[in-house]
């Protein structure tokens, strides 16, 4: 034991994490369990953690991964405790089942209880009153939370209320808050590596006075030095959604009449590195105040969207072997060659700037070039995690530049379902580009002649509105914005077709692409003859009765075989269809001088004349 703790204590955490291999050493010495008197051995190991609970455990091996490699690894009993699970291979770790083995057969346990064909959430709370009803135990949450790193050495950031008395941190008293940040001439650390508030003269407490004075009186006995320590800018987000609902309360966070009405936030949207920064931090510090009755809900957020993240569409260049000629993809065959990242800025639709190759870095100043048949330099490329050194992060700005922001915002929400990552090809955004040319050409012809007018919609105008106003008012309610973009194309398409001039119709598409394009659709609210923001406008109501049909096409058939279609009313009975098409000049053509044995009519499908 003593040399397995000799060569456990010089491997670092990170030697442990790097490798996984199964060490342990057994004690000489056996635990009894307090439910059925058997002796189970103690090993001791290091993949056990000491900053977890008491650095002890309770070993299952059959229900859990690292336990089941241990006992593997040693030889130990592996005994399944849950109904059917298969620990031949690997251990089940799935917490669902009936229980068994608990106790098992033949073992005459200390007590009068058994947890056999309980579910486990059923064993858990049994075990649990048991406990506690015989005096075993007490029952106890543990909570576990990511250390908190809550001070920083920089100025901005709210000043913790502490001074240093003699040496013995202070509060400063409660009604003499807040304490606001001095004012310093550098916000660098300062030369003996303090933080910047170390540059603060106006910067210690007075206790008799009860307020911040100047560094110049401090003298150990009633004025002392204030924390150079300021708090992280998740501290006062930590509960800033509280405040928003009572911001001019000025004698609580949030009034009892504020939180009972607002209650908590309805949807948080972040990035999934919030899980493990803000919102612990924010649901934490809500915990704590739902406890003190300043917040009514336990839980701070009610609904969570992760969006995903985008990924970067990476570009290369080709240079051959020993030299700065660099081939393009499409002729780099038979050449020795190695794949070099290039910028994405300076490459269009896979195909790159030559020009702007040379003069983005020196070493390429004088690169010469393998151009394919058409004169082009044509970039290999790959999906990747956008990153500097790899040269795919795409600047908004040039982006916003070329297209517009109204591209961007629309192409990003087209790429795919908001909480999946994506990848980022900027070769697809011209379509997007395309899409909003069209949408402008429903209200301006190429001579930059105004088209709507006030004439009636048609009905297929109002189809096709209404077909989107019931999809985007759907998927906004769930977050599909990419399946709204291409209803929107569909929609724009369709009313092309039509040649809709309703401004009425217009109209409502405009407010309908407000949230998806609100630089176009502004300027097209104003050009439609109103004074207001389109963003105060109603958003458009849903009307069924514009998407019902008035006929149905079905297909003709003789002996199975389609011949031609025929239009019938919406509610024709077998009888009015069988009718009509006996009764059609077409008809009469395909069953001339034979024999009609039987008409099939299925609904909204198809009419089969058997001859």
């Amino acid at each position: 034991m003593d040399e397995y703790l000799k060569y456990v204590a010089g491997r670092t955490e990170r030697e442990r994490q790097i490798d996984k291999k199964v060490t342990g050493v057994f004690s000489g010495s056996y635990a009894i369990n307090p439910f059925t008197g058997e002796r189970n051995p103690i090993w001791i190991s290091e993949y056990v953690l000491a900053g977890y609970g008491t650095g002890a455990i309770m070993a299952v091996p059959a229900h859990d991964s690292r336990d089941y490699a241990f006992a593997k690894h040693f030889g130990l009993p592996i005994i399944p405790l849950i109904e059917g699970a298969d620990v031949s291979e690997q251990s089940y770790d799935a917490k669902e089942g009936l229980v068994t083995n608990s106790p098992r057969e033949g073992v005459k346990p200390y007590i009068d209880f058994s947890l056999n064909g309980l579910t486990v959430k059923e064993a858990i709370e049994s075990t649990k009153l048991y406990v506690r009803e015989h005096k075993l135990g007490r029952v106890k949450v543990n909570y576990r939370l990511r250390d908190a790193i809550f001070s920083r050495q920089r100025y901005w950031g709210e000043p913790f209320p502490v001074y240093h008395r003699n040496g013995i941190p202070t509060m400063v008293p409660e009604d003499c808050l807040p304490v606001r940040l001095p004012a310093v001439e550098r916000f660098l650390p300062t030369e003996t590596g303090e933080p910047p508030l170390g540059n603060a003269t106006v910067w210690a407490w007075d206790e008799a006075n009860r307020r911040v004075v100047e560094n110049t009186k401090i003298d150990g006995k009633t004025v002392f030095p204030l924390e150079l320590y300021t708090m992280p800018g998740f501290a006062g987000s930590s509960a800033y959604y509280l405040r928003y609902m009572d911001p001019k309360n000025d004698s609580a966070l949030i009034g009892a009449e504020a939180a009972t009405y607002w209650q908590n936030v309805d949807l948080y949207v972040g990035g999934s590195e919030h899980a493990t920064g803000h919102l612990i931090y924010s649901r934490f510090w809500n915990k704590f105040l739902f406890d003190l009755g300043v917040s009514v809900k336990e839980e701070p957020f009610q609904k969570l969207i992760n969006q995903g993240m985008i990924q970067g569409r990476s570009n290369f260049v080709y240079r051959i072997k020993d030299t700065n000629t660099f081939v393009s993809l499409d002729k780099k065959e038979g050449y020795e060659v190695t794949p070099i990242h290039v910028d994405v800025n300076i490459v269009s639709a896979d195909v790159l700037d030559v020009e702007a190759f040379k003069a983005w870095r020196p070493e390429y100043n004088d690169a010469e070039f393998i151009l394919n048949d058409e004169g082009k330099y044509v970039c290999g490329w790959a999906v990747e995690k956008m990153s500097k050194s790899m040269f795919n992060v795409v600047n908004p700005d040039m982006i916003v530049e070329r297209f517009g922001a109204d591209t961007l915002r629309l192409y990003e929400m087209f790429l795919g379902p908001v909480e999946q990552s994506k990848p980022w090809d900027t070769n697809g955004i011209d379509g997007c580009h395309r899409f909003l040319r069209k949408l402008w050409a429903l209200y301006y012809d190429r001579d930059g002649q105004f088209l709507p007018t006030d004439a009636e919609a048609t009905k297929d105008n109002l189809k096709s509105l209404h077909k989107l106003i019931k999809k985007v008012t759907e998927d906004i309610e769930a977050f599909s914005y990419n399946t709204s973009v291409a209803a929107f194309m569909i929609a724009v398409g369709e009313l092309a077709q039509q040649k809709c001039r309703s401004r009425r119709a217009l109209s409502d598409l405009v407010v309908l692409i407000a949230p998806f394009c609100p630089h176009v659709a502004e300027e097209l609210w104003h050009a439609l003859g109103n004074a207001t923001t389109v963003c105060d406008a109603p958003w458009p109501e849903f009307c069924e009765d514009y998407l019902k049909e008035d006929s149905v096409t079905l297909s003709i058939s003789f002996n199975g075989k389609t011949r031609f279609t025929l239009d019938f009313p919406t509610g024709a009975s077998k009888e009015e269809i069988e009718r009509a098409t006996l009764a059609d000049a077409q008809t009469a053509r395909y069953i001339e001088g034979k024999q009609v044995k039987k008409v099939i009519v299925v609904p909204g499908r198809i009419v089969n004349i058997v001859i």
